[in-house]
């Protein structure tokens, strides 16, 4: 069943991983617990930050179950979403179903990333997994990764599909274009908005609920931020949204995952954050992060 998905802020969750490539529990669950009182609007589990595509497949249940478990924990009614791409219906299939007995509000998929799809195949391909999944799915438009693009007109067949919850989407004309829409095709059809650089102006458009990686480390200022919105004080959303972005640039300098991981440890978090072979920063690129993260007020 569709339940439309408040505004607010959702972050893409990382993934604190110990030197073997295990979740690191305690680590995963304060990051939940953290996100929870900045009043996030919801949680997305192994997104792209989270690395769903690098975690062990030995992990893969194991980290979901700890960040439902951590919400659980806290009483708190924050709906967890889990990312489930992969490279064919039958894979997906066998991630959900490890899934099946947690308290989840929906699972999210990219378009599989290894052959470009059609676009008869991107609709063949969300059909199935919605018809079979437990779980209300949303799909995860992101071309620059999967080499496909989820186009408007098959979007707006597929969100007819009582079992598609939602798009997450960085492309503000097909957000607008799915707004307008969903009120003749699936009224509580989700249009969750992945354009950091231009959130303020697109909540103008109504599209109000939105998701980004960036927010999992900047907590103090995604609350100023999003408690701006709501009150229609644009230009103090404008600053919140560009401290943001200063952060997201310096990380763009050092080595995103790299920059991340470096400010989730400087923030308290413990383990590494980034790809197994993604290299450490150096001693003037760590300082460049700190250096950003003091005048952000951050740490």
């Amino acid at each position: 069943m569709k339940n439309i998905l408040s505004a607010g802020y959702y972050p893409a969750l990382g993934t604190p991983l110990d030197e073997q490539g295990n979740v690191i529990a305690s680590s995963l669950s304060l990051h939940v617990e953290d996100q929870l009182n900045g009043n996030a609007a919801g949680l997305l589990v192994m997104g792209s930050m989270g690395m769903q595509a690098q975690i062990k497949n030995s992990e893969y249940a194991r980290t979901a179950r700890i960040a439902s478990d951590a919400v659980k924990a806290a009483r708190s009614a924050c709906p967890v979403m889990v990312g489930v791409m992969d490279n064919s219906i039958g894979r997906v299939a066998e991630r959900i179903d490890s899934l099946k007995e947690m308290a989840l509000c929906g699972v999210v998929a990219t378009t599989p990333f290894y052959f470009a799809l059609t676009q008869t195949e991107v609709r063949a391909f969300f059909e199935r997994i919605a018809s079979m999944s437990p779980f209300p799915v949303y799909m995860y438009d992101l071309p620059g990764v999967t080499k496909t693009k989820i186009e408007a007109a098959t979007a707006i067949e597929l969100m007819k599909h009582p079992n598609i919850a939602g798009i997450k989407t960085g492309d503000l004309a097909l957000a607008r274009v799915l707004q307008r829409e969903k009120f003749q095709h699936a009224p509580n059809f989700s249009v969750l908005f992945s354009g950091l650089d231009v959130f303020d102006a697109a909540y103008g458009y109504g599209l109000t609920s939105q998701l980004d990686g960036m927010f999992s480390c900047t907590t103090a200022i995604n609350k100023r931020l999003y408690e701006s919105l709501a009150s229609e004080n644009m230009e103090a959303a404008s600053s919140s949204l560009d401290d943001i972005i200063t952060l997201r640039n310096t990380f763009v300098s050092v080595g995103v995952f790299g920059g991340f991981s470096y400010a989730m440890n400087a923030l308290g978090f413990e383990g590494n954050f980034a790809p197994d072979y993604a290299p450490r920063l150096t001693a003037a690129q760590e300082e460049q992060v700190q250096s950003c993260m003091r005048s952000l007020k951050l740490i």
